[in-house]
């Protein structure tokens, strides 16, 4: 027990050393989970560490992550085409404006498809983590367009997608 209070005391200083706003890592009923002044500044921290803008922002992995916070989880049109057909980054600002705090933490709670999105990750996520996402993503304008449909496997996408099909080496 004290090992993890110590480790989550270096998580901690850790977290608060990595951004503007002061951020910590809080033991509850709800396991350790993130805490900042507002949920708004702790969704958006868990959005900048957790690469939810890695696939959710064009454009931002590629750039080092230098795209304006004003562009950020409006989805994106490359696709991710492999064994599982192809899916396509959701606009998460258009997400959240069609649902209720409780129902995202639900889906974020029990949702398993959609690969390569990391569903097992998310859903290990604290509740409290996740309603601080939902309320980050809300405070943001409504903006961008909806992702396109999630095709099936062999179907072959009509826009930019990354192919990630598993090769098997030849020879030997």
């Amino acid at each position: 027990m004290i090992r993890q209070l110590i480790g989550l005391t270096l998580i901690g200083v850790g977290l608060a050393a990595c951004d503007q706003a002061r951020v910590d890592v809080s033991t509850s009923e709800a396991g350790p989970h993130v805490v900042a002044a507002t949920d708004i500044e702790a969704g958006r921290y868990l959005v900048m560490t957790s690469g939810c803008n890695d696939c959710h922002t064009p454009g931002y992995a590629p750039s080092g992550g230098k795209v304006p916070e004003s562009e950020w989880l409006k989805g994106s049109g490359m696709g991710f085409m492999g064994p599982w057909g192809t899916t396509y980054p959701h606009n998460l600002r258009r997400t959240v404006a069609g649902m209720t705090e409780d129902a995202w933490v639900e889906m974020l709670s029990t949702r398993e498809d959609s690969a390569p999105m990391p569903w097992p990750s998310v859903r290990a996520m604290a509740e409290p983590d996740k309603r601080a996402l939902y309320r980050y993503i809300k405070s943001l304008p409504l903006a961008g367009e909806p992702a396109p449909t999630a095709l099936p496997p062999g179907q072959t996408p009509t826009t930019p997608y990354e192919n990630m099909m598993p090769v098997m080496p030849t020879g030997g």
